[in-house]
């Protein structure tokens, strides 16, 4: 009897951290280490194309194809007034945990910043103040949709996508034959899908295995502290808010979300990208979950752009990190600042190169923060940002239920 996907992608975890212990006892100059590590770029580094291979089309059809069934105007008013309530009420839980848990444990307190000076000395930072971040961040959400889907901005692609969904609602029938044809499009794109989660154990084997091969264990050390409260504090809200959240508004028990959501969480863990698992999280909904696919497709598919729990937290707790490590005291206003600033770089920034080392470097710099102590958290950045990429994307997929549940109870 074959195994389920799930069990598939559980054992290739399981696998995959004993591949990469082994290969952390290894001489990192030997030809076997370097094959082996070789071998597991290109096979995770395909999987990861194979899905953003269809991210841009996906987004797209799955966007126009929920607003235009929502063929109402007052309930896609009301389904995207509380999708975006949702995501800022979540965000700023996030944030304030991230800023509790470096207040209460005092993170980057008694490190020598010194420690640090490799890194301080290969970094160069990029400099970008909150009215130039917000100047990018919105001309980037209306261009040409062409331009937009060829260079991968996701954010316009999504904005064109409701245009166009609206359109298609209030043109009804007239658009009838354009609407098909993006039906189709999608229900293609979805068998694409699964052709592709036939390969996930062995892509997520791969990933995994490199990731924890390659992790600088003395420097792991080092930043052990901060490692242990930023991700401690992460898994906090993402296993215990999230859950309770969901519980509360939609009495949907936490174990049949995660069983559900499984596959979509590893694969967001091992590719470190929300945009990247779209495909696998739209899966997860609507088949395992059962969100209703037009909800899902508006849900998830924004909220893998612009709700981004995990980022915000770690953003507003590295801020505290580097103060009490630099010597700088924030006051209550300053951490506001933070707080709100860290929110706003967690969307994102399309179309900026290096996205989000330069949205942190704006956290820094909005309390006088020095932009080049970024560098100290890059080696150790990867592991962070799995963690919070899972967290991450079970925001969406707890937003597509929530959602759901509230617009259900109100029409």
């Amino acid at each position: 009897m074959k195994a389920s996907l799930n069990t598939q992608i559980f054992i290739a975890v399981i696998a995959s951290l004993l591949c990469g212990l082994t290969l952390q006892q290894i001489d990192i100059d030997s030809s076997v280490y370097k094959k082996t590590i070789f071998v597991c770029g290109i096979i995770g580094n395909t999987f990861v194309d194979l899905l953003k291979m269809i991210l841009i089309p996906l987004v797209f059809t799955s966007i126009t194809v929920g607003v235009a069934h929502l063929r109402h105007h007052h309930n896609m008013h009301q389904i995207w007034k509380t999708t975006l309530v949702f995501f800022l009420f979540t965000s700023s839980i996030a944030v304030f945990l991230g800023l509790g848990a470096s207040n209460l444990f005092h993170l980057g307190a008694g490190l020598d910043i010194h420690l640090f000076d490799t890194e301080l000395q290969k970094f160069n930072t990029q400099s970008l103040t909150l009215q130039e971040f917000t100047s990018h961040f919105f001309h980037s959400l209306f261009i040409n949709p062409l331009a937009a889907m060829v260079h991968g901005d996701i954010l316009a692609v999504v904005i064109f996508a409701l245009f166009l969904g609206i359109a298609l609602i209030v043109l009804a029938e007239k658009a009838q034959t354009i609407l098909n044809m993006t039906e189709e499009l999608l229900a293609i794109i979805m068998l694409i899908v699964n052709w592709i989660m036939k390969v996930a154990p062995i892509g997520i084997f791969a990933l995994l295995t490199k990731l924890v091969a390659t992790q600088n264990i003395a420097l792991l050390s080092t930043l052990a502290k901060f490692i242990v409260v930023v991700i401690g504090t992460t898994l906090f809200h993402g296993f215990v808010v999230l859950p309770l959240v969901l519980f509360a508004i939609t009495r949907i028990s936490p174990l049949f979300f995660f069983k559900g959501a499984r596959e979509s969480l590893i694969t967001a863990f091992a590719t470190s990208s929300s945009s990247a698992t779209l495909p696998v999280t739209l899966r997860c909904a609507e088949t395992h979950l059962k969100v209703d696919k037009n909800i899902a497709g508006f849900v998830v598919s924004l909220g893998a752009t612009v709700n981004m729990d995990g980022t915000a937290l770690y953003e507003a707790a590295a801020a505290l990190f580097i103060a009490n490590l630099t010597g700088i005291e924030l006051n209550l206003l300053q951490q506001t600042i933070v707080c709100i600033t860290a929110m706003l770089a967690a969307i994102g920034a399309p179309g900026i190169p290096s996205a989000g080392m330069v949205t942190m470097v704006m956290v820094l710099q909005s309390v006088g923060l020095p932009a080049e102590a970024i560098a100290i958290l890059l080696p150790i950045d990867r592991l962070l940002d799995a963690v919070r990429t899972v967290v991450n994307v079970e925001g969406d997929m707890i937003g597509s239920l929530v959602v759901q549940k509230l617009t259900k109870l109100n029409q």
